[in-house]
């Protein structure tokens, strides 16, 4: 076993569930944004439990949430919900010679308090001669949801997407920097509140004026540090440091946006948390991510 995957092994040994509330979750250049392979685990993948409750957050339109457990609260007086950490995606892989700076420029912000910085490896670039141990096809599959939702006929590496909403080239921290801000000065869609500790959270949401769509609640599991010897591909002899590589994204609830809601979570192991409350988009065969709406650590 290579040290990169050890350290995948422990990391993903935490898990997640949402107790009595919402029930156990199941655990570059041009690339097509066609259908890739299917995961090989037997368990529903990631993209396959996001993509349903998208759908089923679109269907219900102005409908009160219907998932079990799910508590909804007194209405809160009108005002705008204070700003949270802005979420910047970036997708990435081990073996795409033109990533590593990007990385580099990454580290720095995942150091930062008002970002929530989230590393996706994709395994597009795994025929080179290198598997990259932290990709996942679930990764890949949600860069080309976004592509979809952009109206884009490609994806690449290294590619940052900013609050669900906008894209980047990778590397660039000048304009990275620039859209950070950019974000943080927008109003909050949604008002979300952490509450609780030591695995045990009540995550309560509250949008006013409501959502025009559903959202998605998402829990997403990161690995805060790695150091990989690259031993073959277009990075050969390289060693790289790697910052929040996300182990597992779960799509635990959906929304309607509507109702003021209260979701009672628990988590276990020691890898970190976040919750993202993400917004939907129609899509021909499927709904596809929209902007993200709030984000906040859970641990």
């Amino acid at each position: 076993m290579t040290r990169a995957s050890a350290i995948i092994g422990s990391a993903a040994g935490g898990w997640l569930a949402l107790g009595l509330v919402l029930g156990a979750a199941p655990s570059a250049m041009a690339q097509s944004v066609e259908p890739g392979p299917a995961a090989e685990a037997s368990r529903p993948s990631l993209v396959d439990n996001l993509e349903r409750a998208l759908r089923n957050a679109i269907s219900r339109g102005g409908a009160p949430a219907e998932t079990t457990g799910t508590m909804p609260l007194a209405a809160r007086a009108e005002g705008s919900a204070a700003r949270g950490p802005v979420v910047v995606e970036m997708f990435t892989s081990q073996g795409c010679s033109s990533c590593p700076p990007a990385d580099e420029m990454f580290n720095r912000f995942a150091q930062r308090p008002d970002v929530i910085a989230l590393a996706l490896h994709v395994d597009y670039w795994d025929y080179l001669g290198w598997e990259d141990p932290f990709a996942q096809p679930a990764f890949t599959g949600r860069q080309k949801a976004y592509a979809r939702a952009a109206g884009s006929r490609s994806i690449f590496t290294p590619q940052i997407i900013v609050e669900g909403a906008v894209s980047l080239v990778g590397g660039d921290e000048a304009a990275l920097d620039a859209l950070v801000a950019q974000q943080k000065a927008l109003p909050a869609a949604v008002s979300l509140t952490v509450s609780g500790g030591k695995g045990q959270y009540a995550i309560e949401l509250h949008a006013d004026p409501p959502l025009p769509r559903g959202a998605v609640v998402q829990i997403v599991r990161y690995m805060p540090q790695a150091r990989v010897e690259i031993l073959r591909g277009e990075n050969a002899g390289l060693v790289v440091d790697y910052s929040n590589v996300v182990t597992a994204w779960h799509a635990v609830a959906d929304w309607d946006g509507v109702t003021p809601t209260r979701f009672n979570t628990r988590i276990d192991g020691d890898e970190p948390a976040v919750v993202i409350i993400q917004g939907t988009l129609p899509g021909k065969a499927a709904a596809l991510p929209g902007p993200i709406l709030a984000a906040a650590h859970l641990n």
